[in-house]
């Protein structure tokens, strides 16, 4: 007896809900413990800049939110791996889309998957500066802490420089580099400047 549609959703909800216990890899060579950071939360955010970016560039704001919420569902079966681990990790993703994604009852969620992974659409182009610009937050709040490391990656070794420049290199939407060019001077804090009080009301 085959399962039925609904149980395949059922259970491919359990498998998303274990994005929240898997930690980014970075945290290695950040030399950070931060426990926060786990694929869910980062496509959280990443879709949230996702959306920013798709009506600032009068995108499809729907098909980059799903994109943005998609990017990493592989990694739920062959965890993240930073760019240490790449160099020696072989990573079945069209067999991974195809089992996890492409036998849900709705064929949309594996063509989203596909069309971000061309990278040929303006949607596809601006869920990857999404997921690239979350990354430029999370090295900001680090380097806020004092990571030393972190600042390493958005401004180069000393005596080098020239980083930041080639961050926005990667950047091909005149939003995306917009925001992106923010985030690299903004402080991390400033969202609440202007709402803190010592007095209840």
């Amino acid at each position: 007896m085959s399962d039925s549609n609904e149980q395949k959703i059922v259970r491919f909800l359990f498998e998303m809900g274990t994005m929240r216990k898997l930690p980014r890899m970075h945290r290695q060579t950040l030399l950070t413990d931060d426990m926060s950071d786990n694929i869910a939360t980062h496509s959280y955010r990443a879709t949230l800049i996702g959306w920013f970016l798709a009506k600032m560039e009068k995108a499809d704001p729907y098909k980059v939110v799903m994109m943005c919420l998609t990017h990493d569902m592989g990694e739920v079966r062959t965890g993240d791996h930073n760019w240490i681990h790449k160099k020696y990790v072989k990573i079945f993703d069209e067999e991974i889309k195809a089992e996890q994604l492409g036998t849900l009852p709705f064929g949309d969620l594996k063509e989203i998957a596909d069309e971000y992974d061309k990278r040929e659409s303006v949607e596809a182009i601006i869920a990857k500066e999404a997921d690239l610009i979350d990354q430029l937050f999370l090295l900001r709040e680090y380097v806020w802490q004092g990571n030393k490391e972190a600042l390493i990656w958005l401004e180069g070794k000393p005596g080098e420089g020239g980083e930041k420049d080639k961050y926005l290199e990667r950047f091909k939407t005149k939003s995306g580099k917009a925001l992106a060019k923010i985030a690299l001077s903004e402080d991390p804090s400033s969202w609440w400047d202007n709402l803190w009080t010592n007095k209840n009301r």
